[in-house]
């Protein structure tokens, strides 16, 4: 029993011993740096990293390593050291083109390329996103081939590079989901390259169609883009006061960059000097030279910052290799426990043995019971299964008669109100030409033709042709005429003609044409019969009646 105790005990310690040697661990570890750089804690994160790191590089983890560095380069982007982490950045990518696969490779080269598009260096910015872009191709990414086209397509518009940014952006288009925040940046990026073309109502319509996407705090760098594109389209038209007011609408925004800021009373102060606004263009330099003061003043205390975590960070990495020294020391006596805690293992195991394989012969009866009771649920799973297959098979068939008699409903109504149109266009013919018979001298002079004339008149006048169009659309609706005068019997004989029309789903023009009627009046007769119905509006009539 004291054996079994202390076996147990050391089975426990294992894994606490063997945790810190882990992929997973490391991964966790990952996971926790970049959870701290996102609440930009840049000291723990960069300590976090820099450990993961360590770790993936003495045990080889080539991925775990990669996303160590690449991190630590992305904290030094957040902290406007952009020197140490273009050199975290390459670092990474060496690692990926030597150990990784091309996904790796993509990401970093996206990040180097944001690097210098930052540093205002378009070129290499350029070149780095076409290589990113050409591997996302190769590889048939297509969310990345949409990303990295519209990077490239964003430094085309920077460089006036129009055409070949235009053919950039109908790639990403094709590839990026319109429910996407991303593609809110596409239309930013056509709408200023719209502008470049001198194209400036369509861009200016994009532009001001995105303001109602761009809402949403997480959303501002878009949306203070777009604003200072629509200064800049207003600004191309000439309407300077349009202009300025998208400025000063971006200069108020919450979360205004040092950037925007910027390039917002840059823009401004060039715009007060085209109007000769002077003491207003003198007024936005002065706000201009204090807000790269600004920028600068953060930017240099940012660096020091930097300087003083490199520091610490210095003195933490020593720290964590003396500490890996006396793990080293505390793994060999860990690997001597382990070796006495095996040979007891053995002894346990052969003690128990005999009770193992009785238990073994108990697990497989059970076993065995346990798989002829699956097979009988697995058999009623299926029987239930084929039954749910029938039944939505003939769900199908219902759903399918039903079109088609529905179908057939309408083409039927459809006859009858072509026919009906047909009968009123002859009559109209029929009558005109009475009218124009009617007017000769001969025939009025002549009784008999006269009286011919009186006979079709009283015969055009007729509801014959009507109570056939009645019966026939009364035999081939299933009794709708009944059912409607049934429930609403208030309706007169001319109110039913019209919703038979309704019924028949004509437009109010053909309605209009078969009553005799203008189209006004129709509108009117169909309100008044609403009213009748005590409905709540005409556009619900055809519903109304269809679920008669």
């Amino acid at each position: 029993m004291k054996h079994q105790i202390i076996c147990f005990l050391w089975i426990l310690l294992v894994p606490f011993y063997l945790k810190a040697q882990t992929i997973e661990s490391c991964d966790e570890m990952i996971v926790e740096g970049v959870n701290e750089m996102i609440q930009k804690n840049h000291l723990i994160s960069l300590e976090i990293l820099t450990q993961a790191q360590t770790l993936a590089q003495q045990n080889h983890w080539a991925k775990q390593e990669f996303l160590a560095i690449n991190n630590i380069g992305v904290n030094y982007y957040m902290m406007l050291d952009y020197g140490e982490a273009l050199e975290h950045y390459l670092e990474a990518y060496k690692i990926a083109v030597q150990s990784l696969d091309a996904k790796f490779e993509m990401t970093v080269l996206n990040n180097i390329a944001i690097l210098y598009s930052k540093e205002h260096e378009y070129n290499k910015a350029e070149e780095y996103f076409s290589k990113a872009f050409a591997l996302a191709k190769e590889n048939n990414d297509s969310i990345k081939i949409g990303y990295y086209a519209l990077n490239l397509a964003t430094v085309g518009n920077v460089k006036k590079e129009v055409l070949k940014a235009e053919e950039l952006l109908k790639t990403a288009s094709a590839y990026l989901k319109p429910d996407s925040d991303v593609y809110l940046l596409l239309q930013i990026a056509y709408a200023r390259n719209l502008m470049l073309q001198n194209n400036l109502a369509a861009a200016k319509q994009i532009a001001l169609r995105n303001l109602s996407h761009l809402y949403l705090p997480n959303l501002a760098e878009y949306r203070l883009s777009n604003l200072l594109l629509l200064s800049s389209i207003y600004e191309a038209e000439n309407d300077h006061e349009k202009a300025i007011e998208y400025l000063q609408k971006a200069l108020v925004d919450p979360q205004l960059t040092f950037e925007n800021e910027i390039d917002a009373y840059t823009d401004l102060s060039e715009i007060y000097q085209k109007t000769k606004r002077f003491e207003l263009a003198f007024a936005a330099k002065d706000s201009l030279i204090m807000a790269k003061d600004r920028f600068y003043k953060v930017k240099n205390g940012k660096l020091f910052e930097n300087s003083r975590i490199k520091f610490e960070l210095a003195n933490y990495q020593k720290e964590l290799l003396d500490s890996q020294m006396k793990l080293k020391q505390e793994r060999r006596l860990f690997y001597w426990i382990i070796g006495g805690i095996f040979l007891m293992l053995l002894f346990s195991f052969w003690a128990f043995r005999n009770y193992f394989a009785q238990l073994k012969q108990r697990e497989i009866i059970a076993a065995n019971a346990r798989k002829i009771a699956e097979l009988e649920l697995e058999k009623e799973k299926s029987d239930k299964l084929i039954l749910e297959q029938q039944l939505s098979e003939q769900n199908v068939l219902a759903q399918l008669e039903q079109v088609k008699f529905k179908n057939e409903l309408e083409s039927k109504n459809r006859q009858l109100a072509s026919k009906a149109l047909s009968i009123l266009t002859r009559n109209d013919l029929v009558e005109n030409i009475i009218e124009s018979l009617s007017l000769e001298s001969e025939i009025s002079q002549n009784d008999n033709l006269r009286r011919r004339i009186f006979e079709l008149k009283n015969h055009l006048k007729r509801e014959s042709d009507w109570d056939e169009f009645f019966s026939h659309f009364e035999a081939t609706n299933d009794g709708f005429l009944s059912a409607l005068k049934e429930k609403h019997p208030n309706l007169t004989a001319n109110d039913v003609r019209f919703l038979s029309y309704v019924y028949m789903n004509l437009s109010s023009k053909e309605i209009a044409l078969l009553l005799n009627i203008t189209i006004e009046a129709c509108r009117k007769r169909k309100e008044r019969i609403v009213k009748k119905m005590n409905l709540d509006n005409s556009e619900k009539l055809y519903a109304y009646i269809s679920a008669i």
